[in-house]
């Protein structure tokens, strides 16, 4: 019952810009920032509960995709290193504790060459715990759909380089995990550091 069934899915859009392959090539190392996730009012759900269930499901998310570009990695099909989730999320989180920080600013504080930023726009929550208490109020066979916004940042140019925007539909018991692997299996293929493969 649990199975992730993947209904529809539309074409990626992806933009690349004038600076990307230049700039990718000489990356060493990248960062996930923390996604933003938005997830409309629910019935019978809190605004508070709403607001945990999206700071779940973005730690999910970006550990989920740097799992994801380090398997590329591993697999020799990306050559640029990642830095690892847990020290992405404590540096963030402890800069953004009072103010809004640029992409070029995270990546200054990581001492980074670029990083990934990314916004998830969801309709129900993806999380299995979210899934179980949405599924008592909605019922099986709720879709979800999903429009995912990914953005790589070049430090050095300060500009955006790469821009990929995805949207699918998933039955309501797509978690988390499968949702990151049905994404980042599009997107990891359209990064530059997989066109512009040194």
């Amino acid at each position: 019952m649990f199975l992730t069934i993947i209904i529809w899915s539309a074409c990626a859009k992806v933009y690349y810009s004038p600076e990307a392959e230049k700039a990718s090539l000489q990356h060493k190392i990248i960062a996930v920032i923390p996604p933003r996730v938005s997830i409309p009012p629910q019935k019978n759900l809190t605004a508070d509960e709403l607001n945990q269930m999206s700071v779940k499901e973005s730690e999910a998310f970006q550990y989920g995709m740097v799992s994801w570009l380090l398997k590329r990695k591993a697999e020799n099909k990306i050559g640029v290193d990642i830095l690892d989730a847990t020290t992405t999320f404590a540096k963030i989180n402890n800069e953004t504790s009072n103010k809004m920080l640029t992409p070029v600013e995270m990546a200054e504080i990581l001492d980074v060459d670029a990083v990934i930023t990314s916004n998830f726009k969801l309709t129900k929550p993806m999380s299995t715990g979210a899934a179980v208490a949405t599924t008592l109020l909605f019922g099986f066979g709720t879709t979800n759909e999903i429009v995912v916004t990914m953005e790589l940042h070049d430090r050095q140019s300060k500009k955006m380089i790469w821009n990929f925007n995805h949207s699918l539909s998933g039955g309501l018991f797509s978690s988390s995990d499968q949702l990151v692997t049905e994404i980042m299996r599009i997107a990891s293929k359209k990064l530059p550091y997989t066109k512009y493969k040194k």
